[in-house]
């Protein structure tokens, strides 16, 4: 995640059917019926969305499964039933694996960040961890996008889970500047993401435009073009870190476009293999760079211009970081282990641990922790990479949820209409 001290403007995720059965006695009549009762609540499931399956509704869940009771004749409730068995699938051990590893590099590449300056081992790590940690992040959180559309029940879940905690966690990281770093009069603003929350906003706008990207012919070519054009546009502003959410958005185009075969392709042995040598490379260019190289680059966050270089370098590295991140995305979901391990399940708190490590990430920095001599010694850096790596995994951990499930995913029932339709359904 970028450094955000001197400039403001610079968590995805996400049976058994029975059916009736027609003996060989069946009247035609009989038949006539089932047949006609099947079609109606087929017809219910598809229209109504409190009938959709449990795992796409959650607060639907116990109303379909009471009318699969309730309606157990024909084959209709049968099926719907087992559709929603079928649906609701255990959480792959793979993606899980890569948020929990993804977020443990965020939060060891903001370990490093104030240690770069005086060595260049902990710049070389920093910007190779930076070319690919949050494309990965996005490029999963796009995959798991691939379904969203306008439908109620999500874009619910898209406020309470992505638009509510970006409004506390901004009240909450404000509040926490004022009084960390004696600063009270720093104003609260919704429209200017600050540090972690640009993430937020980005994916809120992202979901948004899914059904967009779904309907083109050619996304991913689209979205480089965008990207491309923000890089040389300075005049876009900071409104929403917009020019993260337009340099970034090719990755999570990507991820909507990506299917599970495509996964299997960097999971081979073949490509755990070739990862080797690419990383070896990619951090033998980094070390060689991090003199020659402004780290900004990697942030998206600025146009070429801002960054005191020429409009058209803008477009030249946008294009050579895209490709240079997706290759080191693929050798890093190469070496994830698809199955499960004693941090899998960790993998469904990472936005847990990416917005709550970043108090002690910025208080870090207010309350002058570097400052101390042993921290910039090589084993000052390795104990506060293992320190920055527990402490992310710890506020990823089930108590941690629990304890901010408030803010993190609140139900918000209360805030919604109710579905008419539903209620009639439920009083039947």
């Amino acid at each position: 995640m970028p450094n955000d001290t001197l400039n403001r403007a610079g968590a995805s995720i996400p049976a058994h059917a029975g059916g009736a059965t027609a003996t060989s006695t069946m009247a035609p009549a009989a038949a006539t019926a089932t047949a006609t009762g099947s079609a109606t609540a087929r017809h219910t499931a598809v229209d109504h969305p409190a009938a959709q399956p449990a795992s796409d509704n959650p607060g639907a869940g116990s109303h379909a499964r009471t009318e699969v009771r309730a309606k157990g004749r024909g084959r209709a409730p049968a099926k719907n039933a087992g559709t929603a068995d079928a649906r609701a699938k255990p959480r792959d051990a793979f993606f899980d694996n890569a948020k929990y590893l993804a977020i443990v590099l965020v939060a060891m590449g903001h370990s490093w960040e104030p240690l770069r300056h005086g060595s260049r081992s902990a710049a070389a790590l920093y910007i190779t961890v930076y070319a690919f940690h949050m494309p990965a992040f996005i490029i999963i959180s796009g995959y798991f996008s691939r379904s969203f559309d306008m439908r109620k029940d999500r874009l619910q879940r898209l406020i309470t889970g992505v638009a509510v905690p970006y409004i506390l966690f901004e009240v909450a990281y404000t509040f926490f500047k004022r009084w960390a770093d004696d600063d009270p009069g720093y104003p609260i603003s919704l429209t200017d993401p600050w540090y972690l929350t640009w993430f937020l906003a980005a994916l809120f706008i992202w979901r948004l435009t899914t059904p967009l990207w779904k309907i083109v012919r050619w996304p991913v070519p689209l979205a480089l073009a965008i990207a491309v054009l923000a890089s040389v546009s300075p005049n876009i502003g900071d409104d929403l870190d917009l020019q993260r959410v337009l340099q970034f958005l090719p990755f999570f185009v990507i991820g909507l476009s990506l299917r599970p075969e495509h996964f299997k392709l960097v999971r081979r042995k073949q490509a755990r293999i070739l990862a080797v040598p690419v990383f070896a490379a990619a951090l033998v260019f980094a070390y060689w760079a991090a003199p020659r190289m402004n780290a900004a680059w990697f942030y998206h966050r600025d146009a070429a211009q801002e960054l005191a270089a020429p409009w058209w370098s803008g477009a030249v590295m946008t294009l050579a970081m895209f490709g240079c991140s997706l290759v080191l995305v693929a050798c890093f979901f190469a070496w994830i282990p698809g199955r499960t391990m004693w941090c899998t399940a960790l993998g469904a708190g990472t936005l847990y641990g990416y917005l709550l490590h970043g108090f002690l990430a910025k208080g870090s920095r207010f309350w002058n922790w570097y400052d101390h001599p042993w921290v910039h010694t090589p084993w000052g850096a390795v104990l506060l990479t293992l320190i920055a790596g527990t402490v992310v995994t710890l506020l990823c951990t089930p108590p941690v949820q629990r304890a901010f499930r408030f803010a993190m995913e609140p139900k918000m029932t209360w805030a919604f209409k109710k579905d008419p339709v539903g209620m009639a359904r439920g009083r039947n």
